[in-house]
């Protein structure tokens, strides 16, 4: 994995413990408080997802 992707990896898995943090555990998860940190987890999530979709179109492209 190159380092740029290693440096966004490390920026989404941040935010994601972040946004763990911030979740009042008290109330509902979808909750009129919670939803901004929700929200924000599954974006980090999705963009690790891209992340290694993207690691891995640039190993297939190396290997021609």
């Amino acid at each position: 994995m190159q380092k740029f992707y290693k440096v966004f990896l490390v920026l989404f898995v941040i935010f994601i413990a972040v946004n763990f943090y911030t979740i009042d555990w008290n109330s509902e998860i979808l909750a009129e408080d919670n939803f901004k940190s929700v929200i924000s987890i599954a974006s980090a999530v999705i963009g690790i997802i891209l992340l290694f979709v993207l690691n891995t179109w640039s190993k297939i492209g190396v290997r021609k």
